[in-house]
């Protein structure tokens, strides 16, 4: 790779993705924006995913493998650490984007205010035949200071952002304690401090695999446990979110077979907002069984769509 600065580093972090990555791969090559460095992370691939990154032909890419797995988090901080670029992108290795995106990235920083840390782009999430674009609607504040929608629920998928370099020296990369929803905690804790900008348009394709980190729901509710934690100081400030959290969790809790800790966070929630009727008939609901929870959320659906 040349010594010259480029101005984005993309970063993919990879494990046994040998199937999947190249095309990963060959979305960042496609980009229209040529100005960029590839940093691609193998946590201790165990398929012939290094073959299928070494059969790629272009200067740009810089090939970095983890002796051991670390997770996902700490590949993606490891290519942090390398980064030439004032500019940060990431693609997961089975995701990919549309040949504009970082184009239309640069667009939009080159006419923001110096405040503004994130740019990102709608996406469409793929999976089981059904093809979901987000941010959704019901996103009201997607540009500014998001903060507050952000404590909300997680609309900016890693894949999706581009973000400056300074952000994560100034408040650090992604915390690898989290067993999932790194993302999320990373962008409200980026959130205090910097605007954000969005292209609501689809420039990203996220595939759904069973494998993923977010199809688990253990991980999930760990992670979410662990975000309040976090930013309890923030989330107090906004109760009905704070009770929403709570019941999510009980939930979860209270599938898996723990009901114990699940009504305790349904509890929770009651105590934080004992005023919701829509929280204790999503309660009620759950109590009722994950059967009649899916049904009635269906019927929502209908209703509201």
């Amino acid at each position: 790779m040349s010594d010259e600065k480029p101005t984005i580093s993309v970063i993919i972090p990879t494990y046994d993705r040998a199937n999947l990555v190249g095309r990963s791969i060959q979305s960042v090559l496609n980009q229209t924006y040529r100005d960029l460095e590839l940093i691609i992370v193998d946590d201790a691939s165990k398929d012939n995913t290094e073959d299928v990154i070494k059969s790629f032909n272009d200067e740009r890419i810089k090939y970095i493998r983890h002796e051991k797995n670390k997770g996902g988090s700490a590949a993606r901080n490891t290519g942090i650490n390398l980064a030439k670029g004032g500019f940060l992108a990431f693609l997961d290795s089975d995701d990919e984007w549309f040949p504009e995106k970082l184009e239309k990235q640069m667009n939009v920083f080159q006419n923001a205010l110096s405040n503004v840390g994130v740019v990102y782009t709608g996406y469409y999430w793929i999976g089981n035949n059904v093809k979901t674009y987000t941010p959704p609607d019901r996103i009201i504040q997607k540009d500014g200071n998001i903060q507050e929608a952000l404590l909300k629920e997680n609309f900016i998928t890693t894949s999706a952002a581009l973000v400056k370099k300074e952000c994560f020296e100034k408040l650090g990369s992604f915390d690898e304690k989290f067993p999932a929803l790194q993302d999320w905690e990373l962008f409200i804790r980026f959130s205090k401090y910097y605007c954000f900008r969005c292209i609501d348009e689809p420039l990203v394709r996220l595939y759904y695999q069973s494998t993923s980190i977010s199809s688990d729901h253990k991980a999930r509710t760990r992670a979410l446990e662990l975000i309040i934690e976090k930013h309890f100081e923030d989330l107090k400030k906004y109760k009905p979110t704070l009770a929403t959290h709570y019941v999510s969790i009980g939930r979860q809790w209270y599938y898996n077979g723990n009901k114990y800790k699940g009504i305790k966070y349904y509890l929770k929630a009651i105590k934080t907002n004992p005023i919701s009727m829509g929280l204790l008939l999503s309660i009620i609901i759950t109590l009722f069984g994950r059967n009649v929870h899916v049904k009635a959320v269906e019927s929502y659906q209908k209703v509201f769509k």
